[in-house]
C-alpha cells in the first residue's frame, strides 16, 4: 500500500460540503428560533413586507372578465361562447338519458321523445361487460345498476354519466393531441410538462371562482374544471409511451413508405394502444373524482346529492349516493382496465360492418326497442317510485349504534392522536422561523440536486412567506406530513406482506383498487359520521384517501427485485427476514419513495377538501375565497399548495435518482 493510500485509509471520512451545508442550516434554525441572532424579522415574516398578490390578481381577473376587449367581442363573450359549445353535448346526453326531448310539431303541437329506458341501458352495459369475458364483472355490473335504479338514484346517475362521457372524450382527445405535440416538439415538451405539474398540484377549489366568472354557472364551468384536473395524465402517458416505441417499429413504418402522419397514426399510436388505455383509465377515474366538486358549479347528478346530504347532515342519504358513485366508478374502472388488457386481433381480411360492430348493433337495438316498448309498458321505461327503497335509515342506525356503544373507544382514540401527535406536531411547525426553514429546505435541495434545485426550492418556499400565507402553509404542511407518516407506516408494511404472499396480494389489490376509485368527497361521509369535524377527522380522511400509493408502490417495488439476487442471498445462507431487510427493501426503496411521493400529492389534494370539516389551513383560504367570490385570494392559496407539492416532489424524485445511481439502478442501467 502506498503512503497516500495508507493516509487515506487511516484518516477519518470527510464530510461532504452539501451535508455540512445542511448542518449549517439547522444551526441557523436554532439560532433564529431562540433569538440568539439579533434578526427579529427572520423569525416571523414582517407584515410590512407582504406583497398583496391576491388583491392584484383579483383586480386583473375582474378586469379580464368585465373589461377585456378582443376587438370583435369581449374576452367574457369569447369564454361564454366556448362554454355554450361545451354545453351542447352535455345537454344532448342529458336529454337522451334523463329528460328526453320536446319537439314542436304541426299546429304548435309538442311532441315529447322520452329518454332511453333504464332497462335497455342496464342490459346494454351488462352485455358490454359480458363481452369482455369476465363473469364476476358482469355480475357486479348487474348488481350496481339495479342498486342505482331501485334506490331511486337512476336520474342522478344518468346526469353524472352524461357529464362524465363528454368530459372523458374531450380529455382523451385533448390529452392525446398535447402528448403528441410534446413528443414531436421539444419546446412544447418544456412548456407542457411543467404546466401539467402545476395543473395537477393546484387545488381545484382555487380556480373554481375564476372559471365561474369566465364560463358562468352550469355544465360548461364544471367541464372546464374537470378537464384541468383530469386531462394531464392522458397527455403524459401519450408522450412517454411514444418515446418508448422501439426503433425497429419506427424503421419498419418508414421502410413501408409511411408519411410522417401515417407513421404517427397508423404505426406508432396503434403500437402503444394498451399503454394509451392506461391513460384513458386515469382520465375516467379523475373525472369521477371530480363529480362532487363539479356539482357545486352546475354539474348536478350524484355529486349534488352527496353535497346536499353533507350540508344537511343527512348522513344516510349521503352514504347512499356515495355508494352509487363508488359503484359507477368501479364499473367504469373495471371495464376500462379490461379494454386496456385486450390485445388487437390481426385478421387477413377485413370483417364486414355487421360482424365488426355486431355487439354495438345488438345493444343499440335493445336500447331503442325497450324505449319504444316503454311507451306502452311504463315500468320498462322508468322505475316506478313504488319499487324504490332507501337505505339511508339503515346507515343512520349503524352510525347511531356505533356512537352510542363505542363512543368511549372512539373518543379515546381521537384524544390520543390529538394530544400526542397532532398538537405537538402543529406547535413545532408553527414555531419554526420562516428564514431558517427556507435555508434548510434549500440546503437539502442543494445536497440532492445541486444549485438548480436549491434555487427552485428557495424561490417557491419564499413565495409563500412573501404573499403572507406562511402560518396557514405550516398548518397544511404539518397536517399532510402527519398524514403521509401514518399512511406510510401502515401502507408500507401492508405492501411488504402483500408482495410476499400471493393470496394476500389478491385481496389487497381488490381493496386498494376499490379505494382508488372512490371520489375524495366520499371519504368525508364515514369520517363525519364517526368523528365529527376537526383536524383529527381531516387526518383520518386524508390517510384513508392517500394510503393506496404507499401500498401499491411497495408491493410493486419488492416484486421487481431480480430473482437471481434473491437466490444469491439464499445461497449465502440469509434468512427470509435478512433477504427482505438487506436485499429487497434497499433495492425497492426508490419505488417505495415514489409511492410516498404520490401519497404526499394525494394528501395535499385531499387536504384542501378536508377544509370542509374544520381545518384552518390553505384549504380554508380557498373556501373563503370561494364564498366571497375573491378569485385572487383562492388562486394565491392554490399556488402556495402547488409550490409545496412541487418542492416536495422534486426533492423526493432527486433523492430517488441519487439512490438509484448509487445502487447502479439508474435509467442508463
Amino acid at each position: 500500500m502506498t503512503e497516500t493510500k495508507l493516509i487515506h485509509a487511516i484518516s477519518p471520512p470527510r464530510i461532504k460540503p452539501s451535508i455540512a451545508l445542511i448542518f449549517v442550516a439547522i444551526l441557523a434554525v436554532i439560532l433564529i428560533k431562540f433569538q440568539w441572532l439579533a434578526l427579529p424579522w427572520a423569525n416571523d415574516y414582517p407584515g410590512t413586507w407582504v406583497i398583496p398578490l391576491g388583491d392584484s390578481l383579483s383586480v386583473k381577473i375582474k378586469w379580464l372578465v368585465n373589461e377585456a376587449d378582443l376587438g370583435l367581442f369581449t374576452f367574457k363573450e369569447f369564454t361564454r361562447a366556448i362554454g355554450s359549445l361545451l354545453n351542447v353535448p352535455v345537454l344532448f346526453l342529458r336529454g337522451l338519458l334523463v329528460t328526453g326531448f320536446t319537439v314542436e310539431g304541426a299546429h304548435d303541437a309538442l311532441l315529447h321523445i322520452p329518454p332511453l329506458s333504464w332497462l335497455g341501458i342496464t342490459i346494454g352495459i351488462v352485455l358490454l361487460a359480458a363481452s369482455l369475458g369476465d363473469r364476476r364483472l358482469t355480475v357486479f355490473v348487474v348488481i350496481s345498476f339495479l342498486y342505482v335504479a331501485f334506490v331511486g338514484l337512476w336520474e342522478s346517475t344518468m346526469l353524472t354519466l352524461a357529464s362524465i362521457i363528454v368530459a372523458v372524450l374531450i380529455g382523451i382527445i385533448t390529452g392525446l393531441l398535447l402528448g403528441i405535440a410534446a413528443f414531436k416538439w421539444v419546446v412544447m415538451d418544456r412548456v407542457l410538462m411543467p404546466a401539467f405539474d402545476f395543473m395537477q398540484t393546484m387545488p381545484v377549489f382555487a380556480y373554481l371562482v375564476p372559471v365561474l366568472m369566465l364560463f358562468g354557472y352550469g355544465p360548461a364551468a364544471a367541464m372546464v374544471v374537470t378537464l384541468i384536473y383530469a386531462m394531464p395524465p392522458m397527455a403524459r402517458v401519450t408522450r412517454i409511451s411514444l418515446a418508448q416505441v422501439s426503433g425497429e417499429t419506427v424503421e419498419f413504418g418508414r421502410i413501408a413508405g409511411s408519411s410522417a402522419r401515417q407513421l404517427m397514426w397508423k404505426v406508432m399510436l396503434p403500437s402503444i394502444r394498451p399503454r394509451l388505455m392506461v391513460g384513458v383509465n386515469q382520465v375516467i377515474m379523475l373525472t369521477l373524482n371530480m363529480v362532487i366538486i363539479a356539482s357545486l358549479i352546475g354539474a348536478g347528478g350524484l355529486g349534488f346529492d352527496v353535497w346536499q346530504a353533507l350540508k344537511a347532515l343527512r348522513i344516510g342519504q349521503g352514504a347512499e349516493a356515495g355508494i352509487a358513485i363508488t359503484l359507477v366508478a368501479v364499473v367504469l374502472d373495471r371495464i376500462s382496465q379490461q379494454f386496456a388488457a385486450r390485445r388487437p386481433v390481426h385478421r387477413n381480411t377485413a370483417p364486414s360492418f355487421s360482424k365488426k360492430y355486431a355487439l354495438l348493433t345488438i345493444i343499440v337495438a335493445i336500447v331503442i326497442g325497450t324505449t319504444i316498448i316503454g311507451h306502452w309498458v311504463p315500468v320498462i321505461s322508468r322505475v316506478p317510485d313504488s319499487w324504490t327503497f332507501s337505505t339511508g335509515k339503515f346507515w343512520d342506525n349503524i352510525i347511531d349504534w356505533i356512537n352510542i356503544n363505542l363512543y368511549d373507544y372512539i373518543d379515546g382514540f381521537r384524544r390520543f392522536f390529538f394530544i400526542y401527535l397532532l398538537k405537538p406536531s402543529k406547535s413545532f411547525m408553527l414555531s419554526l422561523p420562516w428564514l431558517g426553514t427556507v435555508l434548510f429546505i434549500s440546503a437539502v435541495g442543494y445536497h440532492l440536486g445541486r444549485l438548480r434545485l436549491a434555487i427552485l426550492c428557495t424561490v417557491l418556499i419564499s413565495f409563500i412567506a412573501i404573499v403572507g400565507l406562511w402560518e396557514k402553509a405550516m398548518i397544511s404542511a404539518y397536517l399532510v406530513g402527519v398524514c403521509v407518516f401514518l399512511a406510510s407506516i401502515v401502507g408500507i408494511p401492508i405492501g411488504v406482506i402483500s408482495a410476499g404472499n400471493e393470496r394476500i396480494h389478491n385481496i389487497v389489490q381488490v381493496i386498494i383498487d376499490t379505494l382508488q376509485t372512490l371520489p375524495s368527497f366520499v371519504y368525508l361521509i364515514p369520517v363525519i359520521m364517526l368523528f365529527g369535524v376537526g383536524e383529527f377527522s381531516a387526518m383520518v380522511a386524508v390517510v384513508m384517501y392517500a394510503i393506496v400509493p404507499a401500498i401499491r408502490y411497495t408491493d410493486h417495488g419488492i416484486r421487481q427485485v431480480a430473482p437471481h439476487l434473491i437466490e444469491a442471498a439464499r445461497a449465502m445462507g440469509c434468512t427470509r427476514m435478512q433477504i427482505l431487510r438487506r436485499v429487497q427493501l434497499p433495492l425497492a426503496l426508490p419505488d417505495i419513495m415514489l409511492g410516498v411521493n404520490q401519497t404526499l400529492m394525494m394528501g395535499l389534494s385531499m387536504l384542501i377538501i378536508t377544509a370542509l370539516v374544520g381545518t384552518r389551513d390553505l384549504g380554508q383560504e380557498t373556501l373563503i375565497a370561494l364564498s366571497k367570490v375573491d378569485p385572487g385570494r383562492g388562486v394565491t392559496a392554490g399556488i402556495c399548495v402547488a409550490f409545496i407539492a412541487i418542492v416536495a416532489g422534486r426533492l423526493i424524485n432527486a433523492w430517488v435518482q441519487k439512490h438509484k445511481s448509487e445502487l447502479g439502478l439508474d435509467a442508463a442501467h
